[in-house]
């Protein structure tokens, strides 16, 4: 008898695009750092949604939060102000670099956004500047303009010709992205830490010295914080870190625990640019969705969260650097990443591996093809993270 995994497996197969290749469950149900598929099995889910849910799943706080705006107003466009949208903006205004803020669905829409701003903003200070610098093996979306921006040629095959202009460097290294700047460069486009390229932090100063030459440039800086932000890598915006501010930031993934939000932040200065008509979407900032967004915050900012997800990313920075000493360079390349953005390079293929962590329940996902990433939420306790680390070392070492 098939389980009932398989049976909704099958019935995806005959309806839906197949674009995705999905894990053979159906996930049913979420509570906290775990989740259920179909046929009951419980997991610890070391993935969060794909680094979305930051609080856990179903979050009292969020879900309260989301259940009063969903009984009071749904959608009522961009034609009119919401009172969730003006709050949540001013939030991120409080806790970040930014002046002013657009609102959207995704990551990819933010960072569209965002490119769009870069060009109309050199155009209305009566300058030809059109091009990007972006990094290879960056990801920042599946839009024709976000997908020229990624510099993995895996992802262009099929969709060319890309958007002109973008001129992709190797990441870290500031001598060939000064070499690739000119006078028509509108921005450099940067992720603080590769997220979808193996997990691959910034390394030191690069952040800083790209913010020096865009400043030499007259372009704009761009830090794409769609997977970092929220607190996932230690502070509450990767960039943080590093001691530097951009000139714009894009936020998605995490930023409503897991419902379709997107954000682009810039200066005031810049944001300007973006006048009537300019730009737009219909369900951007929805009235639910920016509830919940402004929950999460308060829980980061106010609930302690931060402080003891910091703790928690040491322990499973440590547990996985044991790992990779204890299995030995036959088995784990590396251990690298930062807070609760974790990965493990392995000297095989990750798949295997996801398999039998999802076998004996927990939820990992691949960063590349033979990177393990962990992106769990922040609210995940030191018993929950040994259990994963257990069973992760275990999957490596049979694998």
């Amino acid at each position: 008898m098939k389980s009932l995994n398989q049976e909704i497996d099958k019935r995806r197969r005959a309806v839906m695009t197949p674009n995705y290749l999905p894990q053979p469950i159906e996930i049913q149900r979420g509570e906290g750092r775990h989740v259920w598929d179909a046929d009951g099995k419980i997991y610890l889910d070391l993935m969060g949604g794909i680094a979305t849910a930051v609080l856990g799943h179903c979050h009292p706080k969020v879900m309260a939060a989301a259940d009063q705006q969903l009984h009071t107003l749904w959608h009522a466009s961009n034609l009119y102000t919401t009172g969730p949208q003006v709050a949540l903006a001013e939030k991120l205004a409080q806790f970040s670099f930014a002046d002013q803020f657009f609102f959207c669905n995704s990551g990819a829409e933010a960072n569209e956004a965002a490119l769009k701003l870069a060009r109309r903003f050199a155009r209305d200070r009566g300058e030809d500047r059109f091009e990007f610098v972006a990094f290879d093996g960056a990801f920042h979306g599946r839009t024709l303009f976000t997908l020229s921006a990624t510099g993995t040629p895996a992802y262009w095959k099929g969709f060319e010709p890309l958007v002109p202009g973008f001129h992709h460097v190797p990441y870290g290294d500031l001598t060939a992205t000064a070499k690739a700047l000119s006078s028509q460069t509108a921005a450099i486009i940067v992720e603080p830490v590769k997220g979808e390229n193996g997990v691959r932090p910034a390394p030191p100063g690069f952040l800083a010295g790209l913010r020096e030459l865009a400043d030499q440039n007259g372009c704009l800086l761009i830090m794409d914080e769609v997977q970092t932000g929220m607190g996932r890598t230690g502070p509450l915006f990767a960039h943080q870190a590093s001691g530097i501010e951009p000139d714009i930031m894009t936020l998605a993934k995490a930023l409503a625990n897991g419902l379709p939000m997107g954000a682009m932040g810039a200066r005031e200065s810049v944001a300007a640019s973006l006048t009537p008509g300019t730009h737009g979407s219909t369900f951007g900032g929805n009235p639910i969705a920016a509830a919940a967004a402004c929950a999460v915050l308060d829980e980061l900012t106010e609930g302690g969260v931060l402080e003891e997800a910091a703790e928690i990313g040491r322990y499973l920075s440590d547990g996985l650097q044991a790992i990779a000493e204890r299995l030995g360079p036959e088995k784990v390349v590396e251990a690298r990443g930062s807070g609760h953005l974790q990965a493990l390079e392995l000297k095989g293929k990750a798949g295997p591996v996801i398999d039998r962590c999802r076998e004996h329940g927990v939820l990992v996902i691949s960063a590349g093809e033979n990177v393990l990433r962990l992106a769990p939420p922040l609210t995940l306790t030191q018993e929950e993270a040994q259990k994963g680390l257990s069973v992760i070392e275990k999957a490596v070492s049979e694998s």
